[in-house]
């Protein structure tokens, strides 16, 4: 089995102690640093924006990973990569022109990804898969940490794998949501190549043992 990537995601931290956490991370096994951006518009919840991020990345030490929920996306993504971002991934249903958003976060110089909700078919990635470099699969509906992983996720994984393996593309498949010690060597066994986690790192006793004990899924 695969060793996964790690991508705590800081919408789980202690805003008060933000500093704190991202230093955390960077002493963990963290591979990435996932934020995540919510506008109250495309998703129900406002989380943080430019200003929280670019504090972030003044103390993080590992790439970070932007996941933007929000309407409009190709508005901000220069604006996201000043501040730091590495990775930027866009919602397929917020975006009325997917190739040209990726383009132009490619154009940036970052890695572009893209994130579906979990109703959204992962056969509609089919015919631009190879301009992704991540997908993230939403395995709970986006706006909120803490929910229930959706059992529906591994299919998805699958289906996505085997287009990413038809295109003999690179992209990896990122999931988001839910994601804890139980479901996690399943996602991985499906063909899940990062690993986002919230709420499981951040409210458990040791969050850098939590760290580990992914890592070595």
């Amino acid at each position: 089995m695969r060793t996964p990537i790690i991508a705590p995601s800081v919408l789980a931290a202690d805003f008060a102690n933000i500093q704190r956490d991202v230093e955390m991370l960077n002493a963990s096994q963290a591979d990435w640093i996932h934020i995540d951006i919510m506008d109250g518009v495309f998703v129900p919840n406002i989380s943080f924006g430019l200003p929280v991020m670019k504090a972030i990345n003044e103390h993080a030490t590992k790439p970070l990973d932007v996941h933007l929920m929000i309407q409009n996306p190709e508005n901000y993504v220069e604006a996201f990569k000043k501040a730091g971002a590495e990775i930027i991934s866009v919602h397929y249903e917020a975006c009325n022109h997917l190739h040209r958003n990726l383009q132009q976060i490619k154009a940036l110089g970052c890695k572009a990804g893209v994130a579906i909700n979990p109703h959204t078919n992962v056969q509609l990635l089919e015919d631009c898969i190879q301009d992704i470099d991540l997908v993230c699969l939403m395995s709970v509906n986006p706006g909120f940490g803490g929910q229930k992983f959706i059992e529906n996720t591994y299919k998805k994984v699958r289906q996505l794998k085997e287009i990413i393996s038809d295109a003999n593309a690179g992209t990896l498949i990122e999931i988001d949501g839910g994601v804890n010690q139980e479901n996690a060597p399943k996602l991985i066994e499906a063909g899940a190549d990062v690993l986002v986690a919230g709420s499981f790192v951040f409210n458990s006793e040791n969050p850098i043992d939590t760290i580990s004990s992914l890592k070595s899924v």
